[in-house]
């Protein structure tokens, strides 16, 4: 039997809505095999009990949205070997980002009756603008069994191995007909990463851009194709991309370039 100690694992959370940490709990039987392989040291979400650091492999949920948050990310970083972000808040400031489009100041007085008590930075962003993240894993929420995946091969050190192509290839397998040809129904799955297995296109829904823009979107001919062929106004296509990943730079770019010809 071996003597050496089980890496230890954190999670922490930052602006967001403890979707992507409730993921690994939502694992269930998996969660045993997680359990027996690595030491939960810090999960507040699960246990009271802390055990300090350092940790061998951090989760990092959640946006950086005040002056505390971006100094409590850099000691995290100091204390991780592996830092790992999870969710849409922490690779791309998440649904919170809608607010860097607009100026801080007018949500404050509008939303609080003393804004003089309120200590926040100007933009939600993620967590990569602060310090070196090891690897993102997307979506609104994170897919289970990709966080499986990841630590599974931090575990066994090699590289996760995680779906790089876009949700149009998962529609594909699970046989559900393009719903922007067969339906005229807008669908931003040509230019979003693939992990929710095409869940809104199998029920008729267009893809709502939940795991970010996948690598070399070509958001200007998914939009062209919005405008012409499916008859979406500028307005409409800004919205589109302003979503859950709204900060991630393709989206927002595409979404900065219609909203000056609204």
């Amino acid at each position: 039997m071996s003597t050496n100690p089980k890496p230890k694992l954190a999670v922490w959370k930052f602006a967001s809505c403890d979707g992507c940490q409730l993921s690994l709990l939502d694992c269930e039987d998996e969660l045993l095999a997680v359990a027996d392989a690595v030491d939960i040291a810090n999960f507040p979400e699960a246990s009271s009990a802390v055990v300090e650091g350092p940790y061998e492999i951090s989760l990092v949920e959640g946006s950086i949205t005040t002056p505390h948050d971006a100094e409590r990310i850099q000691q995290i970083r100091k204390e991780s070997g592996l830092l790992v972000t999870i969710g849409a808040c922490a690779t791309a400031g998440g649904i919170q980002a809608l607010r860097n489009f607009k100026k801080i100041d007018d949500f404050l007085s509008i939303v609080y009756a003393r804004p003089d008590y309120i200590s926040t930075l100007d933009k939600s962003t993620p967590i990569s603008e602060h310090v070196y993240v090891d690897f993102e894993l997307r979506g609104c929420p994170i897919n289970k069994m990709e966080l499986l995946e990841v630590l599974n091969a931090t575990l066994h050190d090699r590289k996760p191995n995680i779906k790089s192509h876009s949700v149009c290839v998962e529609c594909k397998l699970r046989g559900t007909p393009c719903l922007m040809v067969s339906k005229g129904i807008p669908c931003l799955g040509p230019v979003t990463h693939a992990g929710c297995g095409a869940l809104c296109p199998a029920y008729n829904r267009g893809c709502y851009g939940c795991f970010g823009p996948q690598e070399s979107a070509n958001t200007p001919a998914l939009s062209k194709r919005f405008q012409d062929s499916l008859g979406v106004t500028q307005p409409d296509l800004v919205r589109a991309y302003r979503n859950f990943n709204a900060y991630a730079g393709a989206f927002r770019k595409e979404a900065e370039k219609h909203e000056t010809k609204a």
